[in-house]
């Protein structure tokens, strides 16, 4: 459903060190860095359209979190595993340890955090242990 989202931070270089860090660990590439802007992902081009990009934004001033949230896919558990370790080990704060989720279906296995800034961000792989990709 979505194409590009943008999340915006107070202090860019600090979350660089976060967002790339967590996006390795779910093996979605830095595509885009600039003074005003980290992209990763890939974005959609005419006739190619099933991808997603995210920018990360300089914002112009404090930012109030204010339970926004954003979910990456995550390609195994392992993956979700290693996204909320790199995102501790970054400068994030644990919103929610690495398990399954059973209140949403059998096999949901996510993780939470909050980015420095507050922002709250999961990773989730919704595939059963037996058919997930290694």
């Amino acid at each position: 459903m979505l194409d590009h989202v943008s999340i915006t931070v107070s202090d860019l270089p600090r979350a660089a060190r976060f967002y790339d860090a967590v996006m390795a660990a779910l093996r979605v590439p830095c595509v885009n860095r600039s003074a005003e802007a980290i992209g990763y992902g890939i974005r959609n081009r005419a006739d190619d359209d099933g991808h997603t990009y995210i920018s990360i934004r300089a914002a112009d001033g404090p930012v109030h979190a204010d339970r926004r949230h954003w979910c990456f896919r995550a390609p195994n558990r392992a993956a979700v595993d290693a996204f909320h370790a790199a995102g501790l080990a970054h400068g994030g704060a644990d919103d929610g340890a690495p398990g399954l989720r059973p209140h949403y279906h059998a096999h949901y296995y996510a993780a939470f955090l909050l980015d420095p800034d507050g922002n709250r961000v999961e990773a989730v792989c919704h595939r059963a242990v037996a058919n997930v990709a290694r």
